[in-house]
């Protein structure tokens, strides 16, 4: 079965009497180029891969033929009887229903993925769960090699942006704090069904053994992001004392002691100095 020719998924799905579901972000690729390239950048034979949202099978059938091993965790029933018929061939494929925001994905791996050498998350992401499944992945500490996966152009850009560029934003920091980011390539609108309004990319996270800066603690590192970027037009001072209280004479004090202006906008900072910054205040 050609899971990236248009008529067969179109009689596949309206023989199953299966219609798209907007809340659900469903937009199923039919272009036979992206799937095995991106199965390609993420596994080998000793690999699992863990995807999320398989949608009719058009990436799982392609991880399938590379990993050792493919568990796939599917929202939507309505797609059981199609999943089982498109990916029937496969005998190390497994699709797990449920909310993957919600599931023990720790516990998982370790059931599902026990005789394989490494883990990876392989998967088109619907748009709007992109950054929660994201950094609910990273901010789990998973064992898991890497990420790849497709998303919205506009934010593979941002969570692959360097940290004190413009395009930089409390994403792009958290990403870049777990993971080192890159962009592997392009998809467009017109390799889905239905097309979406805009463009994707799909983005390599590799998971680091240890993060890049030394905070005193995390959950301050963070929370100081989040407030660095809560208002992105405001100085720095500014936003960090609106959104947590902190007196503009202590974080002009820290700043001084950074070496940084006083008028520094939060997206201008280095990975380091905000690390530096949150020792300082926190």
């Amino acid at each position: 079965m050609n899971l990236a020719d248009f008529n067969t998924v179109e009689k596949l799905l309206t023989h199953a009497g299966f219609s798209f579901k907007k809340s659900l972000g469903q937009n199923f690729i039919v272009d036979p180029t992206v799937c095995p390239e991106m199965a390609a950048a993420a596994l080998d034979e000793n690999t699992g891969a863990l995807e999320i949202g398989p949608g009719i099978g058009v990436l799982t059938a392609e991880l399938a033929r590379v990993a050792k091993k493919v568990v796939s965790i599917e929202l939507d029933e309505r797609l059981k009887p199609i999943l089982k018929k498109t990916l029937a061939e496969f005998d190390n494929c497994e699709v797990v229903f449920g909310d993957a925001m919600k599931l023990d994905l720790k516990a998982l791996i370790a059931e599902k993925f026990s005789d394989c050498k490494r883990v990876v998350v392989c998967a088109n992401l619907p748009y709007y769960i992109t950054s929660p499944i994201i950094m609910g992945l990273l901010e789990a500490k998973l064992p898991l090699h890497s990420i790849v996966v497709m998303v919205q152009k506009e934010a593979g850009e941002r969570l692959c942006a360097r940290v004190g560029s413009r395009e930089s934003g409390a994403v792009t920091v958290a990403a870049n704090y777990y993971a080192e980011s890159e962009i592997l390539f392009d998809v467009g609108r017109d390799s889905f069904m239905p097309p979406p309004k805009v463009d994707s990319v799909v983005i390599r996270l590799k998971i680091r053994e240890n993060p890049p800066v030394k905070v005193n603690s995390e959950a301050d590192f963070f929370k100081l992001v989040k407030a660095c970027f809560a208002q992105r037009r405001k100085t720095l001072s500014n936003t960090v004392s609106n959104s947590l209280g902190i007196e503009k004479e202590k974080i002009g004090a820290a700043l001084q002691k950074l070496g940084l202006s006083p008028t520094v906008r939060s997206e201008q900072l280095t990975m380091e100095e905000l690390a530096g910054l949150c020792n300082e205040l926190f």
